[in-house]
């Protein structure tokens, strides 16, 4: 039986046969214990998740443009891979929003300011007259989505305010952050708080689904079916698609699979659950299981689309098997499902890590022969790829292709850019792209900030390293951990542990994990300024956050202190009777 357009065969076979070949057995089977067993590994990390595109971009559902589980953004691991990160803050709970940008600013700097005073700043915020809005509230938490102690003081406060009621929306935004930040009692205590109020929504469960499945608590994001069954929602295929994708995004492709085989006769799987499945044992690098996802979704009438061809086509290159991938990207070519953009931009990106860029711009020469026009993603490949081995007269001139073929550079490109700069240690043109970037009305995310910041810690331009965060703070975008552990790191080698010590006490009183930092050497530099109470309060603040090895190495800094100050003590009494 001859397949023009796209193959029912298991993997082995496709990979077997010749590109030119007619195919006789369109059921046959992955003998489970192949001794090269299924090319099907990183199979759905890009799945699910296309490289420029969201969950609802999949041709996988008739429904997905109307369920919020399938509008969770996600990146590949390979835009990681070339430094592309994404940002995702969560705005899609807040929607549009008509919150005055200068209000916004000026109850932001009221809970900045005074929250980091340790002052009372509900008491000032009552002073104020905030015009309370929905939105206003949205998009301050938005502000302090990394910082839950004060976006929640500011939660609380908001709800108590005459005429002011919070809504699914402000509920919504303040669990993402507590999601965040995992601090599971709380979201449980306003998960129960918003059923009280009947304003749980599929927005809600999803949320919940996705931190607790991220921190790998996979009982509690199961018992959240046992919420939407009480408050009568429908618990259907698109929910438990989402669930399984957030276990196994979250590596926990084995606990997926166990859970699909509880459930599978509750519901009727279909191509995308099988696909996450598939997704969720890639991640693993768990090619025999993959396998036998990929036969069971083959026997149960599910034709593999391009898209889990491109899923095949990365996991081979992922264990390091790129013979089977081009011959598996060939057989696409000559029968079908025809390679797109996402499937050349897969194998470019291989020549490129590998140093192959002469091969890299062969296949990009055959897409554009076949018709296929390449994307932002595809160029921002090339310009990594490129960069990484310094031909910046190539770099250049891709950027300059990517505007004649009306593929404006976006977010990812801009901080891949960053990121080359700041890999060789340019922080000033770093901060040229970052310009160009908001010249182009593309906002910098907390990752821009934090290359040209660290960049400029490590050539030692102090001065520069302060302006990038105030920046930062002035464009109102909320430092992360990795943004106080960079400005700590710097200030620590600018020999400025005071200031140091104050930034990592804001950021325990955040409510945000310790940094890792070389603790030793900064008790070091404290203790030349004899001051203990510092380092004694560090130490209890560090216990009581859990760091304990940290707070030990703090404590035995303090005693070594007061030993020495004992020592001198005598020769100083000593001294008066001479």
């Amino acid at each position: 039986m001859r397949l023009p357009c796209g193959s029912s065969l298991s993997l082995s076979c496709l990979l077997r046969a010749s590109p030119n070949c007619t195919f006789h057995h369109s059921r046959c089977q992955i003998p489970f214990l192949l001794p090269h067993p299924s090319p099907l590994l990183a199979f759905q990390k890009k799945l699910l998740i296309p490289h420029l595109g969201s969950f609802s971009a999949l041709p996988l559902s008739p429904f997905h443009h109307e369920n919020p589980f399938l509008n969770n953004r996600r990146t590949f691991a390979s835009d990681a891979d070339s430094g592309v990160e994404e940002d995702c803050d969560g705005r899609g709970v807040s929607g549009e929003s008509c919150a005055d940008p200068d209000e916004v600013d000026r109850v932001c700097k009221v809970i900045d300011e005074l929250f980091a005073l340790d002052r009372n700043m509900e008491a000032v915020l009552d002073e104020c007259g905030v015009q309370l809005s929905h939105d206003l509230v949205v998009e301050v938490l938005q502000r302090f989505k990394h910082a839950r102690k004060p976006a929640f003081r500011f939660f609380c406060w908001a709800g108590k305010r005459p005429g002011f009621v919070h809504d699914s929306r402000t509920y919504n935004r303040m669990l993402s952050v507590l999601g965040r930040t995992r601090q599971f009692e709380t979201m449980v205590a306003l998960l129960e708080e918003m059923g009280q109020k009947g304003l749980l929504t599929m927005e809600t469960f999803s949320i919940a689904i996705k931190a607790f499945a991220e921190a790998k608590q996979r009982k509690k994001a199961v018992g959240i079916f046992d919420l939407m069954k009480k408050h009568r929602f429908k618990v259907g295929v698109d929910v438990i698609n989402f669930l399984l994708e957030s276990l196994g995004a979250a590596k926990l492709g084995k606990e997926a699979q166990a859970l699909f085989e509880k459930l599978r006769d509750r519901f009727t799987p279909n191509l995308q659950t099988y696909t996450i499945l598939l997704s969720g044992w890639c991640r693993l690098k768990n090619l025999l299981e993959a396998g036998k996802v990929w036969n069971e979704m083959i026997d149960g009438g599910f034709k593999p689309d391009i898209v889990a061809h491109n899923v095949m086509l990365e996991g081979l290159l992922k264990c390091k098997k790129k013979s089977d991938a081009i011959k598996l990207f060939e057989i696409m070519k000559a029968k079908g499902p025809s390679p797109n953009v996402r499937s050349y931009t897969i194998i470019i990106q291989d020549f490129c890590k590998q140093k192959m860029t002469g091969e890299a711009i062969e296949y990009f020469d055959d897409m554009v022969d076949r018709g296929c026009q390449p994307d932002v993603a595809l160029y921002t490949c090339l310009i990594t790829g490129f960069g990484r081995q310094k031909k910046m007269d190539t770099v250049y001139n891709l950027l300059k292709e990517m505007r004649e073929r009306g593929c404006s550079p976006d977010g990812r490109t801009y901080n891949a850019l960053i990121k080359l700069m700041t890999s060789q240690h340019m922080p000033d043109d770093a901060v040229r792209i970052y310009k160009k970037m908001i010249q182009s009305g593309i906002e910098p995310t907390i990752h821009s900030y934090n290359m040209i910041m660290k960049s400029y810690f490590m050539t030692k331009n102090y001065e520069m390293g302060h302006v990038i965060w105030d920046e930062m703070h002035q464009k109102g975008c909320c430092p992360d951990d990795n943004s106080y552990a960079v400005f700590i790191g710097g200030l620590i080698r600018q020999d400025r542990s005071g200031d140091a010590c104050r930034y990592l006490e804001e950021m325990l009183g955040k409510g945000m994990k310790a940094p890792q930092l070389d603790y030793n050497k900064f008790a070091s530099d404290i203790s030349k300024t004899g001051n203990t109470v510092i380092l004694e309060e560090l130490a209890r603040k560090m216990n009581f956050v859990g760091k304990f090895e940290v707070s030990n190495v703090l404590a035995s800094w303090v005693d070594t202190m007061k030993k020495n100050a004992k020592r001198r003590e005598p020769t100083k009494s000593a001294s008066q009777f001479i």
